[in-house]
């Protein structure tokens, strides 16, 4: 069985967010932290190198895989924004549809810069996707 690549580790979330290059998305990641740590009520961690990561959550596949993951968590990368979030809790399209412009695969939500997107709306993406994850485990 093989192990997670992505685990938290000792690294300063301070010093990795001081170290993103671009002001913009610098500042957008502090934007970010303090609406995460609002919504989890919990310290921030990082996870591998480049993700900023609340809680975790423990999770077993069919196939008998399992592990520890974050359970809310973003990476403020070269190209955008990458927020961990989903779709599968209750009104998740109806605010997507509120949210301004993005892009989003399964699992994440791709956001260029925040002045793109409702504040109010994204916050309330990540505190029900939060809440779904936590109350899943």
């Amino acid at each position: 069985m093989t192990e997670n690549k992505t685990l938290p580790t000792p690294e300063s979330v301070d010093g990795f967010i001081a170290a993103v290059e671009n002001d913009g998305r610098r500042a957008d990641a502090r934007v970010a932290l303090e609406m995460y740590k609002e919504v989890t009520g919990l310290p921030p961690v990082m996870w591998g190198p480049s993700i900023v990561g609340f809680g975790q959550y423990h999770y077993k596949y069919e196939s008998g895989r399992e592990g520890d993951m974050l359970a809310a968590g973003f990476s403020p990368r070269k190209a955008n924004m990458t927020f961990y979030v989903g779709t599968k809790f209750d009104g998740a399209e109806a605010l997507y549809a509120k949210l301004g412009k993005y892009k989003r695969s399964k699992a994440c939500l791709y956001i260029n810069k925040l002045d793109d997107v409702d504040l109010e709306v994204l916050r309330e993406i990540i505190a029900r996707d939060y809440t779904r994850t936590v109350q899943a485990d």
